[in-house]
């Protein structure tokens, strides 16, 4: 969780947003209402312009927040590579690697029962629209480094070697995995998925060995 600036307070003892506080609502405001268009109409299909228009902002203002109609499919992505970055950091180092790593991307991923409709929209856009495709691997290479960084902190190894870059493609490629599963079925749970994905891995796959 973030720590905010303390929010300013009026004559009459109004409590008004502080600047960072009205930065997220004007960028969530944008995000909504581009992840709305692009499902409705398709990702080509839409200018930033109609996005800003929806958001009742300016072509500017979508700029400041947004430097691509892509960003805004992501959010805020910076923040939540963080996130797991530091909780890669906190984690114990008696556990082993690929459980800290499996515990993190869980964690970082664990949503609440109202932020799974957008985050729905969100991913269905990520992982079927092809425009996006290429904006994806930037995203997924700065996954990819944060956790690369934490196996070679543990082993020794440099992030670029074979085993740090092996364990974070494949988790990541478990969470992808489990978010797409969890797409295709509106019954499902995504925590379920994510929990599934992440034994078979650690486990080396034992639902395989009988």
């Amino acid at each position: 969780m973030s720590i905010r600036p303390r929010a300013r307070t009026g004559m009459i003892g109004a409590v008004t947003q502080t600047g960072t506080e009205q930065a997220d609502a004007v960028r969530a405001r944008v995000e909504r209402a581009a992840l709305e268009l692009f499902t409705l109409r398709g990702f080509d299909a839409v200018t930033a312009d109609e996005v800003a228009d929806a958001a009742g902002i300016s072509r500017r203002t979508f700029f400041r927040h947004h430097p691509t109609k892509a960003d805004a499919v992501w959010g805020d992505f910076d923040r939540h590579v963080a996130r797991l970055d530091r909780l890669l950091r906190e984690t114990d180092p008696g556990r082993p690697v690929l459980e800290t790593v499996c515990g993190a991307y869980a964690d970082v991923n664990d949503y609440g029962p109202d932020d799974l409709p957008v985050l729905r929209q969100r991913m269905r856009l990520i992982l079927t629209e092809p425009a996006l495709q290429a904006h994806s691997q930037l995203r997924y290479a700065a996954i990819d480094r944060v956790v690369a960084e934490h196996v070679a902190r543990r082993t020794g190894d440099a992030p670029t070697a074979l085993l740090p870059r092996l364990v974070a493609a494949g988790t990541r490629a478990a969470a992808m995995t489990a978010f797409a599963v969890w797409l295709a079925d509106d019954r499902s749970s995504l925590a379920g998925h994510l929990h599934r994905a992440f034994d078979e891995l650690a486990g080396g796959f034992p639902s395989l060995r009988s």
